[in-house]
Protein backbone atom coordinates (compact mmCIF):
# COMPACT_ATOMS: atom_id res chain seq x y z
CA UNK A 1 0.00 0.00 0.00
CA UNK A 2 1.61 3.67 -0.73
CA UNK A 3 1.95 6.13 1.96
CA UNK A 4 0.97 9.43 0.84
CA UNK A 5 3.32 11.96 2.23
CA UNK A 6 1.61 15.17 3.13
CA UNK A 7 3.80 18.77 2.63
CA UNK A 8 3.44 20.52 5.82
CA UNK A 9 1.24 23.61 5.68
CA UNK A 10 3.42 27.38 5.46
CA UNK A 11 1.40 30.37 5.64
CA UNK A 12 2.20 33.94 5.60
CA UNK A 13 1.23 37.74 6.10
CA UNK A 14 3.35 39.87 3.65
CA UNK A 15 2.56 43.57 4.46
CA UNK A 16 4.04 46.54 3.38
CA UNK A 17 5.40 49.32 5.74
CA UNK A 18 3.50 52.17 3.94
CA UNK A 19 2.14 52.78 6.97
CA UNK A 20 0.61 50.66 10.58
CA UNK A 21 -1.91 48.05 10.80
CA UNK A 22 -5.69 49.00 9.83
CA UNK A 23 -8.73 47.15 10.17
CA UNK A 24 -8.38 45.64 6.74
CA UNK A 25 -4.92 44.33 6.71
CA UNK A 26 -5.50 43.02 10.31
CA UNK A 27 -8.37 40.82 8.26
CA UNK A 28 -5.81 39.45 6.35
CA UNK A 29 -3.21 38.99 9.08
CA UNK A 30 -5.59 37.49 11.24
CA UNK A 31 -7.28 34.92 8.33
CA UNK A 32 -4.22 33.71 7.17
CA UNK A 33 -3.05 32.98 10.96
CA UNK A 34 -5.96 31.38 11.71
CA UNK A 35 -5.40 29.26 8.51
CA UNK A 36 -2.53 28.08 8.83
CA UNK A 37 -2.90 27.44 12.63
CA UNK A 38 -6.27 25.58 12.44
CA UNK A 39 -3.88 23.05 10.16
CA UNK A 40 -1.11 22.98 12.74
CA UNK A 41 0.81 24.70 10.37
CA UNK A 42 3.50 27.77 10.28
CA UNK A 43 2.77 31.23 9.88
CA UNK A 44 5.53 33.52 8.63
CA UNK A 45 5.97 37.26 8.34
CA UNK A 46 7.02 38.96 5.58
CA UNK A 47 8.04 42.72 5.10
CA UNK A 48 7.41 43.83 1.45
CA UNK A 49 9.87 46.76 1.42
CA UNK A 50 11.29 46.87 -2.23
CA UNK A 51 9.70 50.20 -2.73
CA UNK A 52 11.23 52.77 -0.54
CA UNK A 53 9.35 55.83 -2.23
CA UNK A 54 6.17 54.34 -0.47
CA UNK A 55 7.53 53.66 3.02
CA UNK A 56 7.26 55.05 6.12
CA UNK A 57 10.31 55.63 8.46
CA UNK A 58 9.64 52.73 11.53
CA UNK A 59 6.23 51.04 9.88
CA UNK A 60 8.20 47.87 9.89
CA UNK A 61 8.72 48.00 13.68
CA UNK A 62 5.18 49.31 14.41
CA UNK A 63 3.01 46.67 12.46
CA UNK A 64 5.55 43.76 14.40
CA UNK A 65 4.09 45.48 17.35
CA UNK A 66 0.93 45.76 16.52
CA UNK A 67 0.97 41.94 15.75
CA UNK A 68 2.34 41.02 18.90
CA UNK A 69 -0.54 42.77 20.80
CA UNK A 70 -3.08 41.24 18.91
CA UNK A 71 -1.63 37.64 19.45
CA UNK A 72 -0.32 36.99 16.42
CA UNK A 73 3.39 35.37 17.14
CA UNK A 74 5.00 34.18 13.58
CA UNK A 75 6.87 31.33 13.24
CA UNK A 76 10.47 31.99 12.52
CA UNK A 77 12.29 34.95 11.76
CA UNK A 78 11.08 37.47 9.87
CA UNK A 79 11.58 37.86 6.21
CA UNK A 80 12.38 41.37 4.72
CA UNK A 81 12.41 41.98 0.89
CA UNK A 82 14.66 44.31 0.92
CA UNK A 83 17.55 41.53 2.03
CA UNK A 84 16.87 39.22 -0.85
CA UNK A 85 18.01 41.33 -3.95
CA UNK A 86 20.41 38.19 -4.27
CA UNK A 87 17.73 35.95 -4.65
CA UNK A 88 15.97 38.07 -7.77
CA UNK A 89 18.88 38.80 -9.14
CA UNK A 90 19.67 34.99 -9.78
CA UNK A 91 16.22 34.75 -11.34
CA UNK A 92 16.58 37.46 -13.47
CA UNK A 93 20.13 36.02 -14.50
CA UNK A 94 18.24 32.73 -15.14
CA UNK A 95 15.31 34.39 -17.07
CA UNK A 96 17.82 36.42 -19.50
CA UNK A 97 19.60 33.62 -20.27
CA UNK A 98 16.68 31.48 -21.45
CA UNK A 99 15.31 34.31 -23.32
CA UNK A 100 12.07 34.49 -21.00
CA UNK A 101 12.27 38.39 -20.09
CA UNK A 102 13.76 41.40 -22.27
CA UNK A 103 14.74 44.73 -22.02
CA UNK A 104 11.91 47.45 -22.76
CA UNK A 105 12.71 51.24 -23.27
CA UNK A 106 9.05 52.21 -23.70
CA UNK A 107 7.34 55.15 -21.20
CA UNK A 108 3.86 55.21 -19.89
CA UNK A 109 3.29 57.58 -22.13
CA UNK A 110 4.37 55.57 -25.17
CA UNK A 111 2.03 52.61 -23.91
CA UNK A 112 -0.87 54.96 -23.52
CA UNK A 113 -0.38 56.37 -26.72
CA UNK A 114 -0.58 52.98 -28.36
CA UNK A 115 -3.89 52.11 -26.15
CA UNK A 116 -2.61 51.50 -23.16
CA UNK A 117 -1.83 48.30 -23.23
CA UNK A 118 2.02 46.75 -23.77
CA UNK A 119 2.16 45.51 -27.70
CA UNK A 120 5.50 43.49 -27.26
CA UNK A 121 7.60 46.15 -28.88
CA UNK A 122 10.58 45.92 -27.40
CA UNK A 123 10.80 41.45 -27.58
CA UNK A 124 12.67 41.65 -30.69
CA UNK A 125 15.10 44.37 -30.40
CA UNK A 126 17.80 43.41 -28.43
CA UNK A 127 17.72 46.52 -26.07
CA UNK A 128 20.67 46.73 -23.47
CA UNK A 129 19.83 45.73 -19.83
CA UNK A 130 21.16 48.43 -18.33
CA UNK A 131 19.06 51.96 -17.72
CA UNK A 132 15.50 49.79 -18.93
CA UNK A 133 13.12 48.28 -17.68
CA UNK A 134 12.99 44.24 -17.92
CA UNK A 135 9.46 42.08 -19.09
CA UNK A 136 8.48 38.85 -18.98
CA UNK A 137 8.28 37.36 -22.24
CA UNK A 138 4.83 35.55 -22.39
CA UNK A 139 4.93 34.12 -25.87
CA UNK A 140 7.26 31.50 -23.88
CA UNK A 141 4.17 30.15 -22.09
CA UNK A 142 2.35 27.74 -24.07
CA UNK A 143 -0.33 27.06 -21.29
CA UNK A 144 -1.65 30.61 -20.46
CA UNK A 145 -4.10 30.62 -17.20
CA UNK A 146 -7.13 31.20 -18.01
CA UNK A 147 -8.90 30.31 -14.36
CA UNK A 148 -7.60 29.07 -10.73
CA UNK A 149 -9.38 27.28 -8.17
CA UNK A 150 -9.55 29.86 -5.01
CA UNK A 151 -10.26 27.55 -1.63
CA UNK A 152 -13.05 30.35 -0.79
CA UNK A 153 -14.41 32.18 -3.90
CA UNK A 154 -14.41 29.01 -6.31
CA UNK A 155 -12.93 29.29 -9.56
CA UNK A 156 -11.72 32.48 -10.64
CA UNK A 157 -11.48 33.52 -14.44
CA UNK A 158 -8.03 35.17 -15.28
CA UNK A 159 -8.75 38.24 -17.42
CA UNK A 160 -6.92 37.79 -20.95
CA UNK A 161 -5.28 41.38 -20.65
CA UNK A 162 -3.63 39.90 -17.59
CA UNK A 163 -1.70 37.34 -19.18
CA UNK A 164 -1.87 39.24 -22.66
CA UNK A 165 0.54 42.37 -21.49
CA UNK A 166 4.80 41.45 -21.26
CA UNK A 167 4.42 42.68 -17.41
CA UNK A 168 7.91 44.46 -15.81
CA UNK A 169 9.71 42.45 -13.39
CA UNK A 170 12.62 44.75 -13.19
CA UNK A 171 12.49 48.67 -13.26
CA UNK A 172 13.95 51.26 -14.98
CA UNK A 173 14.75 52.49 -11.94
CA UNK A 174 16.85 49.01 -10.51
CA UNK A 175 13.18 48.11 -8.41
CA UNK A 176 12.24 44.39 -8.11
CA UNK A 177 8.44 44.71 -9.85
CA UNK A 178 6.20 43.21 -6.70
CA UNK A 179 4.78 40.83 -9.18
CA UNK A 180 8.79 39.38 -9.31
CA UNK A 181 9.19 39.41 -5.50
CA UNK A 182 6.32 37.92 -4.20
CA UNK A 183 6.73 35.05 -6.45
CA UNK A 184 10.34 34.56 -5.63
CA UNK A 185 10.08 35.27 -1.53
CA UNK A 186 6.55 32.35 -1.78
CA UNK A 187 8.96 30.35 -3.51
CA UNK A 188 11.86 30.46 -1.36
CA UNK A 189 9.99 29.97 1.74
CA UNK A 190 7.93 26.64 0.73
CA UNK A 191 4.72 29.33 1.28
CA UNK A 192 1.82 26.22 0.03
CA UNK A 193 -1.02 28.65 0.65
CA UNK A 194 -1.70 32.44 0.09
CA UNK A 195 -4.12 33.88 2.08
CA UNK A 196 -4.92 37.51 1.11
CA UNK A 197 -7.50 40.08 0.36
CA UNK A 198 -9.65 39.94 -2.85
CA UNK A 199 -8.38 42.76 -4.13
CA UNK A 200 -5.21 41.41 -5.14
CA UNK A 201 -7.10 38.51 -7.27
CA UNK A 202 -5.80 40.95 -10.43
CA UNK A 203 -2.31 39.74 -9.72
CA UNK A 204 -2.04 35.98 -9.65
CA UNK A 205 -3.03 35.31 -13.59
CA UNK A 206 0.97 37.37 -13.74
CA UNK A 207 1.76 35.31 -10.99
CA UNK A 208 0.97 31.84 -12.21
CA UNK A 209 2.83 32.76 -15.45
CA UNK A 210 5.91 33.35 -13.10
CA UNK A 211 5.49 30.12 -11.47
CA UNK A 212 5.39 28.01 -14.41
CA UNK A 213 8.20 29.67 -16.11
CA UNK A 214 10.38 29.08 -13.22
CA UNK A 215 8.87 25.55 -13.24
CA UNK A 216 7.70 25.86 -9.17
CA UNK A 217 4.92 24.27 -8.32
CA UNK A 218 1.95 26.77 -7.33
CA UNK A 219 0.62 27.31 -4.35
CA UNK A 220 -3.48 27.25 -3.23
CA UNK A 221 -5.02 30.90 -2.93
CA UNK A 222 -7.66 32.06 -0.33
CA UNK A 223 -8.69 35.59 -1.34
CA UNK A 224 -10.85 37.16 2.13
CA UNK A 225 -13.06 39.87 1.16
CA UNK A 226 -11.74 42.89 1.98
CA UNK A 227 -12.85 45.50 4.47
CA UNK A 228 -14.15 48.58 2.43
CA UNK A 229 -15.93 52.26 3.74
CA UNK A 230 -18.08 52.71 0.29
CA UNK A 231 -18.53 50.12 -2.38
CA UNK A 232 -15.42 50.04 -4.07
CA UNK A 233 -13.49 51.57 -1.49
CA UNK A 234 -11.40 49.81 0.46
CA UNK A 235 -9.31 50.61 3.61
CA UNK A 236 -5.99 51.31 2.12
CA UNK A 237 -3.25 53.76 3.72
CA UNK A 238 -3.28 55.37 0.95
CA UNK A 239 -7.05 56.41 1.88
CA UNK A 240 -5.56 57.53 5.40
CA UNK A 241 -7.46 54.25 7.28
CA UNK A 242 -7.04 54.41 10.76
CA UNK A 243 -4.40 52.22 13.08
CA UNK A 244 -5.45 49.90 14.83
CA UNK A 245 -5.36 50.43 18.52
CA UNK A 246 -3.02 48.13 19.98
CA UNK A 247 -3.76 48.97 23.76
CA UNK A 248 -7.01 47.50 23.99
CA UNK A 249 -7.05 45.10 21.18
CA UNK A 250 -9.44 42.81 22.48
CA UNK A 251 -12.62 44.37 20.49
CA UNK A 252 -10.95 45.25 17.35
CA UNK A 253 -9.83 41.35 17.10
CA UNK A 254 -13.45 40.00 18.12
CA UNK A 255 -14.55 42.85 14.99
CA UNK A 256 -12.02 41.05 12.79
CA UNK A 257 -13.61 37.52 13.23
CA UNK A 258 -17.17 38.37 13.15
CA UNK A 259 -16.18 39.87 9.75
CA UNK A 260 -14.48 36.78 8.95
CA UNK A 261 -18.12 34.65 9.78
CA UNK A 262 -16.71 33.43 13.25
CA UNK A 263 -17.88 36.10 16.00
CA UNK A 264 -16.50 35.68 19.82
CA UNK A 265 -19.10 33.78 22.32
CA UNK A 266 -19.74 35.73 25.03
CA UNK A 267 -19.46 32.74 27.97
CA UNK A 268 -15.66 32.30 26.69
CA UNK A 269 -14.25 33.07 30.16
CA UNK A 270 -10.91 34.71 29.57
CA UNK A 271 -10.99 37.16 26.93
CA UNK A 272 -7.13 38.28 25.89
CA UNK A 273 -6.38 38.22 22.16
CA UNK A 274 -4.36 34.52 22.95
CA UNK A 275 -7.03 32.97 24.34
CA UNK A 276 -9.52 34.47 21.90
CA UNK A 277 -7.51 33.06 18.74
CA UNK A 278 -6.86 29.46 20.78
CA UNK A 279 -11.15 29.17 20.26
CA UNK A 280 -10.88 30.52 16.92
CA UNK A 281 -7.86 28.28 15.96
CA UNK A 282 -10.01 24.98 17.31
CA UNK A 283 -13.25 26.38 15.42
CA UNK A 284 -11.47 28.05 12.01
CA UNK A 285 -13.92 26.75 9.01
CA UNK A 286 -13.24 28.82 5.17
CA UNK A 287 -17.14 27.47 4.88
CA UNK A 288 -17.72 30.03 7.46
CA UNK A 289 -16.47 32.89 5.86
CA UNK A 290 -18.12 35.03 3.61
CA UNK A 291 -17.87 34.01 0.36
CA UNK A 292 -18.01 37.88 -1.06
CA UNK A 293 -14.94 40.37 -2.56
CA UNK A 294 -15.57 42.78 0.08
CA UNK A 295 -17.71 43.66 3.08
CA UNK A 296 -18.90 47.67 3.64
CA UNK A 297 -18.00 48.28 7.95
Amino acid sequence: MDLQISTPYIGRFAPSPSGPLHFGSLVAAVGSYLQAKSQHGMWQVRIEDIDPPREVDGASEDILKTLLAYGLQWDGPVIYQSQQSANYETVLTSLINQNLCYACCCTRKMIKQQGGLYLGTCRDLNNPLIDNALRINLLSISHKPTYFEDQLQGNINVAPSEVEDDFIIKRKDGLYAYNLAVVVDDIEQGITEIVRGSDLISTTGKQLCLYQLLGANQPNYVHLPVAVSSPGLKLSKQNHATAVDTLNPTPILKKVLAFLGHPVPKDIPQQSCPEILFWAIQHWSLDKVPKQREIQI
